[in-house]
């Protein structure tokens, strides 16, 4: 195999494997942003933003290794597969961050939500930062001193 053929092949495996996994964290990670954001508008724009963004990313690192000389075999064969087992990993590596990412992105919201029921029951027992939105401060929890 010439050293064009197996950057031509490289390189349309790479483009193809970088596109299916692409496509795989849209569907996956459509959930996770759908609970999040609660628009289905915002939900596709951001599940877009994300995809441009691994897409790009991954496109780049791949266009590196590719002309990168990485293992010093002199078999076109060997040195395509070796190639192709970094372009695997690359993948594995963007999808499992994006995953993460996502992840994260769902847990800091179900936090902020958690925040904001806690701040809701206080306020309805009369306790936290004021009645009601007014801004002005609350009654004062009662306080239990030991021995009472």
């Amino acid at each position: 195999m010439s050293d064009t053929a197996m950057y031509v092949t490289l390189l349309a495996v790479s483009v193809a494997l970088t596109f299916l996994v692409g496509r795989l964290l849209v569907t996956a990670g459509e959930p996770f942003l759908q609970e999040v954001f609660e628009d289905r508008s915002v939900t596709r724009s951001v599940n877009l933003l994300l995809s441009v963004l691994f897409h790009l990313i991954t496109l780049g690192v791949l266009a590196i290794i590719s002309v990168l000389d990485l293992v010093g075999n002199e078999d076109p064969f060997q040195t395509l597969v070796a190639r192709l087992g970094v372009v695997l990993l690359v993948l594995g590596v963007a999808y499992g961050v994006s995953m993460l990412v996502l992840i994260r992105v769902r847990e800091r919201r179900r936090a902020d939500q958690i925040s904001e029921h806690v701040q809701e029951r206080l306020a309805d027992r009369g306790f936290g930062s004021g009645p009601q939105g007014t801004g002005q401060p609350g009654p004062t929890p009662p306080t239990v001193t030991p021995g009472q």
